[in-house]
């Protein structure tokens, strides 16, 4: 298990279309870019990395966004099929702070925790994709095919700040294992998702 790559962008902006009206600016720091070189954790994210939308993203409970890079394929599949064209997917295109090898969400539990460089994170719940994911990826239906495929990734608490550096190895610790990330999202697909803290 390692970081494959890790991601940071500022606000910017996103142009939304809608049939029959103008394009609208909406602020997102969803266009992440890879960092080279070692990377502070703060208990607020990423040091360089912002959110627009502090409901949807960021905080204590999701300061940091880890989406595992086997996902990858399915979603160049998901874009071929919707875009009749191959586009390349860099990390980052997830709007992941971290890409991640060797760590799904079936194997990751809500309150575990992972040690990447001298910084530890908590597992805290799985992403729930907005509309701004559709935009992105460029066809109206992938948060729908992100929810209902489990391919979400999972949001991080800092526990402990420090320096991180993409090729970092990643150590598990076992958390208190009642809920992995797959079966919180496939609670959601039944409607039955339970407060978790």
């Amino acid at each position: 298990m390692k970081i494959l790559s890790i991601n940071v962008a500022t606000v910017g902006n996103l142009f939304v279309t809608e049939e029959g009206e103008a394009p609208r600016r909406v602020p997102t720091a969803f266009d992440k870019k890879p960092v080279a070189a070692s990377v502070r954790v703060t208990k607020h994210g990423l040091l360089g990395d912002e959110q627009a939308d502090l409901t949807a993203n960021g905080g204590v409970n999701k300061a940091v966004y880890a989406y595992p890079f086997e996902h990858y394929a399915f979603w160049s599949t998901q874009r071929l099929a919707a875009l009749k064209r191959d586009v390349p997917l860099l990390p980052g295109a997830m709007g992941e702070n971290l890409t991640i090898s060797g760590l799904l969400e079936d194997e990751v539990w809500v309150g575990d925790q992972l040690q990447i460089g001298d910084a530890v994170f908590q597992v805290t719940e799985p992403r729930v994709p907005c509309f701004k994911f559709n935009v992105r990826m460029g066809f109206s239906h992938a948060s729908k095919a992100m929810l209902q495929s489990g391919a979400t990734g999972f949001f991080l608490r800092v526990l402990k700040e420090g320096h991180i550096t993409a090729g970092d190895a990643i150590t598990l610790i076992a958390g208190p294992r009642k809920l992995t990330i797959q079966q919180i999202n496939e609670q959601g697909q039944n409607g039955l998702q339970q407060d978790l803290f």
